[in-house]
């Protein structure tokens, strides 16, 4: 029975990978470098827009991160209304009262300023603030038809890739379920990789963002779907992430560390837009919604444990990405390689203190995040190995720390 599912799996995946290729997959204008976000704050002047929604959270927006942002604004008439009420993983109530706040003010374009969550939510503002429809509307592929405000973004953290991908997650207040939105419609216009942004980011967060990356970089490499490009956006992001995230997790006001880290995360977001991703954000989506956890740090515990469980059909490709980031791999087989690069995974994570359990996961809980992991992998992503309900089950326990 189980056979016959994975045959329907691979036929659905087979006709949405034709129908990545005949979707038009817009790509931001992208600023790089120290104060590019100026640059890119010039760009919106340049289109006269009269008054721009500037979408963050009331940290960032006490720490004056978008000062310098406003002041160009003002000093060009530009008016700017802030809404800082977005939370980690936004929930659909959030993108409705920042559409609210979108119409009532007339904004005429929106700047995403944050981590993943508000960019997500400034994209989901952007595209339903002309429009009557409510995120539920908009849940899935191409649910988003038109056009919507003009939008912009500002990542502050190195992980989610958010800024050049035509997703968002959205969690759905009621039921504490996440939920994609995918369409060309949320692609922003432009974005900038500005590491002055992101010199004030803790270490923890620039560990889980840091492996949230890694963790799209290496399903889009593995994903049935990934081709030549993908691969290549892919590999740059590996590389970089295991070469410059412990130096960020120690020296945070190291500027070339977090510019590589920007541009890692940017790459894995290219790379998983026309690849797509697996069973680690399809579980790590169920627990994060459930138990309200990180989702880098969700992402970092799971990863091992469904790279062991892929290894058969990955090795060559894991062989690779062990050679790839610079580990000692003569004389060793593909399967030797592979169990190689699972293992400098585990140490990476080890080496930015991220641990790889999770507390707060409830055994009961167990068969409902599995159910759920897996209705979003096998209608979504495009996995070398099929986990079936029992599989999945038990590698979720295995994130509960015995006793």
């Amino acid at each position: 029975m189980f056979f016959v599912k994975v045959t329907f799996y691979r036929i659905l995946m087979a006709g949405l990978k034709l129908a990545v290729k005949l979707i038009p997959q817009p790509q931001p204008i992208i600023f790089s470098g120290t104060n590019s976000s100026l640059e890119l704050a010039q760009l919106m002047i340049n289109h006269d827009f009269k008054r721009v929604l500037i979408i963050t959270d009331k940290i960032l927006k006490q720490l004056g991160i978008a000062d310098d942002i406003c002041e160009l604004f003002q000093a060009h008439n530009i008016e700017v209304i802030f809404y800082d009420q977005v939370t980690p993983d936004p929930s659909d109530v959030v993108v409705e009262n920042g559409v609210k706040a979108a119409k009532d003010h007339h904004c005429d374009a929106v700047l995403g300023l944050g981590g993943g969550s508000s960019l997500d939510a400034a994209k989901m503002i952007a595209a339903l603030a002309k429009s009557t429809k409510s995120v539920k509307d908009v849940e899935g592929l191409l649910k988003i038809k038109q056009n919507g405000l003009p939008l912009f973004l500002l990542p502050t953290t190195s992980g989610t890739g958010s800024e050049v991908t035509m997703a968002a997650v959205i969690t759905d207040s009621i039921n504490e379920t996440k939920s994609l939105v995918i369409s060309p419609k949320i692609m922003p216009l432009a974005t900038a990789l500005d590491a002055i942004l992101m010199q004030g980011m803790p270490a923890k967060i620039t560990a889980d963002t840091g492996f949230d990356a890694l963790t799209h970089a290496i399903e889009a490499y593995l994903s049935t779907h990934a081709n030549e490009q993908t691969n290549r956006y892919a590999l740059i992001a590996i590389k970089l992430i295991f070469k410059q995230l412990p130096v960020a997790y120690q020296q945070g006001d190291n500027l070339e560390a977090r510019q590589s880290l920007a541009l890692a995360s940017c790459y894995a977001g290219l790379a998983f837009t026309k690849a797509s991703l697996g069973y680690v954000h399809a579980i790590s989506h169920q627990i994060g919604a459930k138990y309200h956890l990180p989702h880098g740090m969700t992402n970092a515990a799971v990863l091992p444990l469904v790279l062991n469980f892929t290894a058969s059909a990955s090795e060559q490709r894991l062989a690779v990405l062990a050679k790839e980031i610079g580990l000692v791999t003569k004389g060793l087989t593909n399967t030797e390689m592979a169990e190689l690069f699972i293992h400098a995974v585990k140490s990476l994570q080890k080496e930015v203190a991220i641990e790889n359990t999770l507390p707060s996961i409830i055994i009961e809980d167990v068969n409902a995040l599995a159910k759920a992991a897996l209705k979003e992998a096998h209608y979504l992503y495009p996995v070398p190995k099929y986990l079936n309900l029992s599989a999945c089950e038990k590698l979720i326990k295995q994130l509960i720390p015995t006793t």
